[in-house]
């Protein structure tokens, strides 16, 4: 077998070796996007070869909490790991929610890896158009 080196992608595998992954005490960051689409805030996170039972998604007032945990599969006990770059552990990312938008109404999709929170922008958040009203007589103020 023909591995090519990389000095650069040693040294992140031992840093990452040295400072362990994500526990539950310590969890690792999950990459994410975040961005408005329409009346919708859109928020998606990578979390590949996690199971969608292995995901919590918690609000708490306008606190969203996403963790997930990735474990090692399920090896039998004459498998030699050769070589292991996937990260294992927890990951998680908190974000604090605009008061404009929806808590109430978030929905969470998951797909090819990647989970998707669309939380609605808040009636009272949208813009709307105010009318003048006009008055049919002038009023004087005299003092």
């Amino acid at each position: 077998m023909l591995m090519r080196t990389d000095p650069f992608r040693e040294l992140d595998r031992l840093a990452q070796q040295l400072t362990g992954s994500g526990t539950w005490t310590r969890p690792s960051a999950m990459p994410m996007d975040a961005y408005r689409e329409g009346d919708e805030y859109v928020v998606a996170f990578d979390v590949p070869g996690v199971s969608p039972e292995a995901i919590d998604i918690d609000v708490e007032r306008n606190m969203l909490t996403v963790r997930a945990e990735r474990r090692p599969a399920v090896k039998a006990d004459d498998v030699q790991m050769d070589l292991s770059e996937r990260p294992l552990g927890v990951f998680s990312r908190q974000i604090v929610l605009a008061d404009t938008l929806d808590t109430e109404h978030i929905t969470a999709d998951y797909d090819a890896g990647v989970l998707t929170l669309r939380i609605p922008i808040a009636e009272r958040a949208k813009p709307r158009r105010i009318t003048i009203g006009r008055e049919s007589s002038r009023k004087q103020i005299s003092g």
